[in-house]
């Protein structure tokens, strides 16, 4: 169990426990599953490991280069002129820091290579975490429209990534692949009507009576605002619930008939899939990746 809004008089508990849930019995005890934070700063993991309730097993670091949500910068949030938030030398993981805490660590953020196997492996990490190489391959459940645009776009060599510092109702940047026909498009986002039917990134706020509401600044804003949210936090907001669902085929359709549209995520290096496709190979296998990564596995630790 843990506590939500544990600023009120009387905090709000969230309880699961498997056997109530799933109503059966189990033939062996249930163990604790392992919990590998993600971090971005050895900082915020010397701090887990000082204050967390439980143990820590290891850690993913994951760079500002990574798809899908990334941290923000550390300190004030500045904007390049394409409108990115700026990363410095401040948001780097001091890898050095990070070993003393005597804990394995996953390097994650563009190290989709054998080279970057290798480097990661040198600088201390027992491995890489990949998202982006397996997110386009033919085992991945994104919708095979989209897979093959991306695709088609590396080809061409016109496949940009942009980091969204407001996209994600979750207030952290989020990596989005600029696509026709999908909410990337700035005029096509704005033109979605705002819904929020499936609030699975809601949050817990406390109602002026004590009881428990849920809010999204992605939801119909005067809705946002009557449940105490401001009208800044919904500025460029976008439903990455019905997004993420219209990614792997599963969209809802609207009321007029139309389909919910998606919003594509990928690491910045989403052109090195070019090292699995050609104009006449334009799909690959989890194996290759698996493959190409491992190369020769006997060099990993030189």
């Amino acid at each position: 169990s843990f506590g939500v809004l544990n600023s009120s008089p009387h905090p709000f508990k969230l309880r699961f426990d498997p056997k109530e849930f799933l109503k059966l019995s189990f033939p062996f005890p249930l163990r604790r599953p392992k919990f590998f934070p993600i971090i971005s700063s050895a900082i915020l993991g010397a701090s887990l490991v000082k204050k967390a309730n439980g143990k820590i097993d290891g850690f993913v670091v994951e760079g500002s280069t990574a798809g899908g949500h990334n941290a923000p910068p550390r300190g004030e949030l500045h904007l390049s002129e394409s409108g990115e938030p700026i990363y410095s030398d401040r948001d780097r993981v001091d890898l050095e820091k990070l070993k003393k805490l005597d804990l394995p660590f996953w390097l994650a953020g563009s190290f989709g290579s054998h080279e970057k196997l290798k480097e990661a492996r040198n600088s201390g990490a027992v491995g890489i975490q990949v998202g982006t190489a397996f997110a386009f391959c033919k085992e991945s459940g994104l919708d095979e429209r989209f897979k093959m645009a991306v695709i088609e776009d590396v080809l061409q060599n016109r496949v940009h990534v942009f980091t969204d510092p407001y996209a994600s109702p979750t207030g952290f940047p989020f990596k989005v692949v600029q696509m026709k026909e999908s909410l990337s498009d700035k005029s096509i986002a704005e033109s979605r009507e705002r819904r929020c039917d499936l609030g699975y990134l809601r949050q817990a706020y406390q109602r002026d009576d004590g009881t428990l509401g849920y809010r999204c600044p992605a939801e119909p804003v005067q809705d946002f605002i009557r449940k105490g949210g401001s009208i800044e936090k919904t500025e460029g907001r976008k439903c990455l619930c019905n997004a993420l669902f219209a990614n792997i085929g599963l969209g809802q359709i609207k009321k007029d008939g139309t389909p919910e549209l998606p919003l594509i995520t990928a690491g910045d290096d989403c052109q090195s899939l070019k090292q699995w496709i050609s104009n006449d190979k334009k799909s690959y296998a989890a194996r290759d990746v698996v493959e190409t990564l491992l190369g020769d596995i006997t060099s990993i630790h030189d």
